[in-house]
């Protein structure tokens, strides 16, 4: 019988970290294999480890250490030959692995990764935001070159091969990762005939800030360890235009020329609106391209201060959580 070890970064996920553990069981029973769970918690506060052991998880506690250096620890102790990373927000469907052990056997795909959506309960604007990476049913689970690590899925091997995640990383450790997994050959599946609830959404406006802020600060980061390249400088390059044509607009206003200003202020309006049209016209919904346009300027200006304050080696203090 095949084993597969589940790893699991958590802080202060009380909230969800039993539904979690209970839904992935659910699915290695439900594919006939083995699991192992393995939370490695970042130093909760909450009841979140013991809530993890009742669920049969070995719980590792390590505060202080970024999100790709809890994941590797939690590998370095697992014995399963499939790798399985949940956040512990997450919840896995029951159906989720028996269909991609098969497509992996078939020899069509390496690493997985399901698209996430937030439960009915989520506010708008979380909702808005998962859905900007959900593809409809009809369009097929299709190779990509980067996957996140809501839920990824592969042979040990595959690990080992490149050496785990970079624990130098606050954020975009996942994109980080799964991009040197495709330079060493694994071909990524991103899949959405099955779906993963995340749980962990944003209840408020603050919070949803506070993640793109910290989510952005990752760019710096990743162009030193992958060096110079137009698909990492696009968006951090796209977030600073933005900044200075805000700036232009607030001195053409002082100086007395509104309608120039005016001019900088829809020139700042249209990327956002260019992405939001491009990640909702597959949903066919006007209602979900509005929102999107309206997140996207927030998220361009919160982007270009992340990283004018990365380039002034400004750190987030933001526990490592799943």
């Amino acid at each position: 019988m095949s084993r597969i070890s589940i790893v699991i970064p958590m802080y202060n996920e009380a909230r969800h970290i039993g539904r979690t553990l209970l839904a992935a069981q659910k699915a290695a029973h439900a594919a006939n294999v083995e699991c192992e769970l393995i939370v490695v918690d970042n130093g909760s506060s909450d009841q979140g480890p013991q809530i993890a052991r009742q669920f049969g998880a070995q719980v590792l506690v390590m505060p202080g250490l970024l999100i790709g250096a809890l994941r590797n620890r939690g590998t370095a102790i697992a014995s399963g030959e499939w790798l399985a990373f949940i956040d512990a927000d997450v919840e896995m469907p029951e159906d989720w692995l028996t269909p991609l052990f098969d497509i992996e056997a078939s020899g069509q795909a390496d690493v997985f990764g399901l698209d996430l959506h937030t439960p009915a309960a989520a506010p708008w604007y979380a909702s808005a935001w998962q859905r900007r990476t959900l593809r409809p049913t009809d369009h097929a689970s299709h190779v990509v070159d980067w996957l996140p690590s809501s839920n990824l899925l592969m042979r040990r091997h595959w690990f080992d091969k490149v050496g785990g995640f970079n624990e130098s990383l606050r954020t975009g450790e996942d994109k980080e990762f799964t991009l040197r997994l495709r330079e060493h050959g694994a071909r990524l599946l991103s899949v959405n005939e099955q779906v993963a609830l995340h749980w962990g959404y944003e209840m408020n406006w603050r919070e949803w800030m506070g993640k793109e802020m910290w989510r952005q600060g990752s760019h710096l980061q990743l162009l030193r360890t992958h060096g110079l390249s137009l698909r990492l400088l696009r968006f951090p390059l796209l977030s600073i235009a933005v900044w200075v044509l805000d700036f232009l607009a607030i001195s053409a206003l002082l100086d007395g020329f509104p309608h120039h200003a005016s001019l900088m202020v829809s020139l700042t309006l249209l990327p956002g609106l260019v992405l939001s049209i491009r990640q909702s016209i597959k949903h066919r919904n006007i209602g979900l391209t509005l929102q999107l346009w309206g997140l996207h300027w927030m998220r361009l200006h919160l982007a270009g201060a992340a990283f004018i304050l990365s380039l002034c080696h400004w750190n987030a203090r933001r526990p490592a959580r799943g």
